[in-house]
């Protein structure tokens, strides 16, 4: 930290604010950005992983209870599969039911995964049990469907089930309905309300059988992207490739309540930017404004002896600058620690009911401490051309009057 070596001077304690005031500054910039980066990271990817980030159905309209199906096509998978920047298809089905218990009825989507589905979401919020075996290789066959099947925490709790009970269900379809007697092989929680009062998880073939599909008939074809920031121009590729009865729906489209809330995050977290940036040039500016009174009869002298207006400006812009550069190391140390700590012990805790997640989400990017700590040199500096520009206004003799 900044000392003063001027016995009664000013300058010593204000830059001391000033490096204080910027180092909160850079702090407060670095966790917004960061929690909203772990905000985003959090929800897209719980979305996603019920789900896809492009969804292939049929353009038909169908009753809620019972999808339209698509037919399992391998020529037009290959296309699919051809476009730059898909990563992954995978098949899947939905219907709707009711699950039944001596004492209640809860209404619930049973959704049918292949077996090729990438299932590494479930697993990683998995709380007890295990996952359904969905022993056949393709997910298709008319081979007997897994029994097996996994259930949300909230499900499990409101209708008493636990793992390895059997869980009635009965499915709509027609003029009747059908039952199936599933066991429960595992439990999961995510956090996101809507999905987790209403999913099942199951064996495609089960809903297959449930509305007398063929082996080759899905419910739409879901698809992995690689770059999320390159959604909507591979879906516009993707698209070029379905069939006219086919309508794709990216996962903006599907869930534009939670990407519009993220948005939203987005304009705060640059109002913050934009107040934090102003409070540190204000810091700055009185620093280095205060300097320069104090130092108006050395300028003066500087002045008398030869020196010019910009060799004395750059003089005290060398030593803002230091000020700003050991505030804002400093701001990224703190930054970093907090970082560190609530993204190892989750510190600071979330009601999940509100914000779909139990702790406060982090994002550690090297990229984000660069942007803050350049962007806030740049605006510092910036903010002090104006005061520097007093040097020029400073009179060698006014300055050097003494009362004696």
């Amino acid at each position: 930290m900044p000392r003063s070596k001027d016995g009664g001077g000013f300058s010593g304690p204000l830059s001391v604010i000033a490096v204080v005031t910027i180092a909160l500054g850079v702090v407060v910039m670095v966790m917004a950005v960061s929690i909203l980066g772990g905000f985003k990271g959090e929800i897209a990817g719980k979305v996603v992983g019920f789900g896809s980030h492009l969804t292939v159905s049929n353009y038909a309209s169908s009753p809620i209870y019972q999808e339209t199906p698509v037919v399992v096509d391998s020529a037009l998978i290959a296309k699919i599969k051809a476009v730059d920047g898909v990563r992954h298809l995978q098949f899947f089905a939905t219907k709707g039911g009711m699950v039944k218990t001596s004492e209640q009825i809860y209404g619930i989507m049973l959704r049918g995964l292949s077996a090729n589905y990438d299932t590494s979401f479930f697993s990683g919020c998995m709380v007890e049990g295990r996952l359904p075996n969905f022993s056949e290789p393709s997910g298709l066959s008319e081979s007997k469907p897994s029994n097996e099947v996994l259930i949300s925490n909230t499900i499990a709790s409101r209708m008493h089930l636990a793992v390895g009970d059997k869980m009635r269900t009965y499915f709509w379809g027609g003029d009747t309905y059908r039952s199936r007697a599933f066991t429960v092989s595992g439990i999961y929680n995510t956090d996101l309300t809507e999905f987790d009062e209403l999913y099942v998880i199951g064996d495609l073939r089960q809903v297959q059988r449930l509305n007398d599909w063929d082996s080759n008939m899905v419910g739409g074809y879901e698809i992995l992207v690689d770059d999320f920031g390159r959604l909507d121009a591979t879906a516009l590729d993707v698209l070029d490739k379905l069939p006219y009865d086919y309508s794709l729906q990216t996962i903006v489209d599907a869930h534009p309540a939670l990407f519009s809330w993220l948005d939203l995050l987005n304009s705060n977290i640059t109002l913050i930017l934009l107040i934090m940036s102003l409070v540190c040039a204000v810091a700055i500016v009185s620093a280095l404004l205060i300097m320069i009174f104090e130092k108006g009869r050395t300028i003066g002298l500087l002045k008398a002896l030869g020196a010019t207006n910009a060799s004395v400006r750059r003089i005290f812009l060398l030593k803002a600058s230091r000020l700003i550069l050991e505030g804002i190391a400093i701001g990224d140390a703190v930054a970093l620690a907090l970082c560190l700590v609530q993204k190892r012990w989750h510190v600071i805790t979330l009601d999940p009911e509100s914000y779909s997640m139990p702790y406060v989400p982090i994002e550690l990017s090297p990229a984000i401490f660069l942007v803050i700590s350049v962007g806030a040199l740049v605006v510092c500096l910036l903010a002090l051309l104006l005061p520097a520009a007093y040097i020029s206004h400073i009179s060698p003799a006014q300055s050097l009057k003494t009362d004696n």
